[in-house]
């Protein structure tokens, strides 16, 4: 399945990385729940989040064009704003499944 490119998407998600990687401590202690960061199940809520509030979106902006409300474009960005992020969630998932299974693999 082939993604559009969509420059509004792109700069969503350099914009969503600058403010991650902005944040002190955002990365390296992630793992430390002392620290303070954030650890890796609230960055995946967050992520699932973002990723069901731009299908929320985009479900807004198709029903505004069918009342009439809305500008076909706004609807077509929303809509592959959603695409493009539930595509990078499931390659994401993907890693880690892959990830998962490889440290199964690993000799004791």
């Amino acid at each position: 399945m082939a993604i559009p490119a969509n420059p509004a998407a792109a700069a969503n998600a350099y914009a969503a990385l600058g403010r991650l990687s902005a944040t002190p401590g955002s990365i390296a202690g992630a793992g430390d729940p002392s620290s303070g960061a954030p650890n890796f199940s609230s960055i995946l809520k967050d992520v699932i989040h973002a990723v069901s509030d731009a299908g929320a979106k985009a479900d807004t902006q198709t029903q505004a064009v069918a009342m009439g409300k809305a500008n076909m474009v706004d609807v077509v960005t929303a809509v592959a704003e959603s695409e493009t992020a539930i595509a990078t969630l499931v390659s994401v998932r993907d890693k880690v499944i892959a990830a998962y299974e490889d440290i199964l693999k690993m000799p004791i």
